[in-house]
């Protein structure tokens, strides 16, 4: 008879993939079951949940953090200091930036260096997409399980489920947490793969509680 099997103990932690190519500094966290992507680059200080995933070519700046289940996809850039709560998405070719007045040089023409800005972060909280090719300009804050449309340029604050799209982005819709659009009906807004029932007060979403 064929050897049966056995499922895997799910309570044993899954060890850190980090392939040949990708650069990982030896001064990060990564959280057990991640893995990190050819040509990667995971700099110092960073602390990376478990089960996370960092796609080719991306880049996660000095003291990022990131929460557990993040998908950053092929190419986003992920600078310092964003912070990334759990089940966060990243879409391919993302850009969190980090700087409000970008320069090369000082006003006296002088090359600027780490001492002359202070980075600024984007954050992102539980649940929230951002679409391929996005940019999310610091310091902007992406509400929970919120979605940013691919190619969306992010300025301001984005509320909780709110769907954005747009240059600058706008909200021209609410999601729920399966990350499809919201149909209004009797003054409640339902997900049509849930079922889940939302209600909007004050131009913010909340769930309602069954």
């Amino acid at each position: 008879m064929p050897r049966r099997e056995e499922p895997p103990n799910v309570s044993e932690p899954f060890a850190v993939r980090v392939t040949e190519t990708a650069d990982v500094s030896a001064d990060s966290e990564i959280g057990d079951g991640s893995s990190i992507w050819h040509l990667a680059q995971v700099r110092e200080g960073v602390k990376m949940g478990r089960n996370c995933i960092v796609g080719r070519g991306a880049y996660i700046g000095t003291g990022v953090q990131m929460g557990d289940n993040c998908k950053v996809q092929n190419y986003a850039l992920v600078y310092e200091p964003a912070k990334l709560a759990d089940g966060v998405f990243i879409g391919p070719a993302v850009v969190l930036t980090n700087d409000t007045y970008p320069r090369a040089i000082n006003a006296d023409g002088t090359l600027k260096d780490a001492h002359d800005w202070v980075p600024v972060g984007v954050t992102i909280e539980r649940g929230a997409s951002v679409g391929a090719r996005a940019t999310c300009v610091a310091p902007v804050t992406i509400g929970e399980w919120a979605t940013v449309a691919a190619g969306a340029v992010v300025v301001k604050d984005v509320p909780a489920f709110a769907l954005v799209a747009g240059v600058p982005a706008r909200r021209i819709g609410w999601v729920g947490r399966s990350g499809h659009p919201l149909i209004e009906r009797d003054g409640l807004w339902r997900c049509p793969v849930s079922d889940d029932l939302y209600e909007e007060v004050d131009g913010l979403l909340r769930e309602v509680t069954k």
